[in-house]
């Protein structure tokens, strides 16, 4: 809400100021402005927390506090307990991918993951607040729109080693993939562009649309979840010069980065040495993280921007907010410089895990973009090079992406 706020724990000072005031805390002093407080703020660690979700008008809440406060819940502790993913904390069964899943959210299950239900409360407290103290003057902030790139695959077929092209012809055509076989040949000649070489075209879609863009370039060791061509290739590191020149450029730590710091590093100082400048955004590859393990090894190798806070098969919002937030870390029970910033869909999502049309993909991305653009809040999507291609899984996608960006610019 952009205010500026200081706090006391001192009663007399409270009582004594004269501008406009909260008090929260079990009790309301007099007739001030109160918000009834639960325990969970006053708390150390992490402990089991019994959570009903009721309704504040028309928006999901939890932590009720009754009529007696002036906001019926307690807005901070249920802020709080979204934000820090204090429900990732918890014993949890993982998925395959050693992932929380969003079915074991609290989101997912009442009905509120596609709501940014932090901010809705924001500019509902506002409105209280305005209702109050009508003569404060309160600052408007600025819908914002990020586009990131994830490079799972720079290229389908180009600048592979001799070996993995072999052995994908063979696969190929023991799988009676003929046509797939004639294009791994022609591209391999040259005699046709390679399907997933999309950057032109997105670079020349972030300066139509005025855009602003990340590329998050897979640069780890060849394994069985990270398939890109290798790093030493001189044609991969050129395009990632080339990419720096035109948009920002972070890291896409690979697969097995989640529990893995040396391995990070490594990546990290690669990417440094091919672009020749220091690496601060990061987002993980299958969007594999644990908290609060990940994200203290990302500080402690001063990446300043995670942009991994999503499902990979949900669209929403997975802490519950469309605002860029700096990272609490419940381990050690303080604010890091670790800022994240949540993104509401993904390609991938939309076409593998939820089966929708391009069509049908485009109706959700609107209804989403709408949800961020009532708070004023930054929608952040997530897109493949490869999904513009409208190859092979991504047939029929190949406007999408471009579609998506003329409801962006003119909603």
């Amino acid at each position: 809400m952009q205010i500026d706020i200081d706090f006391t724990s001192k009663v007399e000072d409270f009582v004594a100021f004269a501008g406009p005031k909260i008090s929260y805390t079990k009790v309301p002093l007099g007739n001030e402005f109160f918000i009834k407080s639960t325990s969970l703020l006053f708390e150390q660690g992490v402990s089991d927390v019994e959570i009903d979700v009721s309704k504040w008008e028309d928006v999901p809440c939890f932590f009720f506090q009754g009529q007696k406060s002036t906001i019926p819940f307690d807005i901070f502790s249920a802020s709080f307990f979204l934000i820090t993913r204090y429900e990732e904390y918890l014993p949890h069964i993982k998925d395959k991918y050693d992932r929380f899943p969003a079915n074991q959210s609290l989101a997912f299950q009442n009905g509120f993951l596609e709501k940014p239900v932090i901010d809705i409360w924001a500019y509902k407290l506002l409105t209280k607040l305005k209702e109050r103290f009508p003569d404060y003057e309160y600052k408007e902030r600025e819908y914002q729109f990020i586009s990131t790139i994830d490079v799972d695959h720079a290229y389908a077929y180009k600048y592979k080693s001799s070996i993995r092209a072999i052995g994908g012809f063979i696969k190929d055509v023991y799988k009676l993939n003929f046509l797939h076989a004639i294009d791994r040949i022609a591209v391999r000649f040259n005699l046709r562009k390679d399907p997933y070489n999309t950057f032109e075209q997105i670079i020349s879609l972030k300066k139509k649309y005025n855009v602003r863009t990340i590329f998050f370039f897979l640069i780890g060791d060849y394994s069985t979840y990270d398939t890109n061509i290798s790093a030493s290739k001189n044609k991969f590191r050129l395009l990632i010069k080339d990419m720096v020149d035109y948009a920002r450029v972070g890291l896409h730590p690979s697969f097995y980065t989640m529990n893995n710091f040396e391995k990070l590093k490594t990546e990290k100082e690669r990417l440094e040495g091919i672009t020749n400048m220091p690496i601060f955004r990061s987002r993980q590859h299958y969007l594999r993280f644990a908290l609060p393990d990940t994200f203290q090894k990302l500080i402690d190798l001063e990446i300043h921007e995670d942009y991994s806070m999503g499902y990979a098969s949900h669209v929403g919002f997975r802490a519950s907010t469309c605002t860029p937030f700096y990272f609490y870390d419940l381990d050690f029970e303080i604010q890091t410089p670790l800022r994240v910033f949540p993104f509401a869909l993904m390609d991938t999502t939309l076409n593998d895990y939820m089966k929708l049309t391009p069509k049908q993909s485009l109706g959700k991305i609107n209804d989403l973009n709408k949800q961020v653009k009532k708070v004023n809040g930054t929608f952040i999507t997530l897109f493949h090079n490869e999904s513009l291609s409208g190859y092979m899984r991504w047939k029929g996608w190949g406007r999408v992406y471009e579609s998506m960006l003329k409801i962006i610019a003119n909603s």
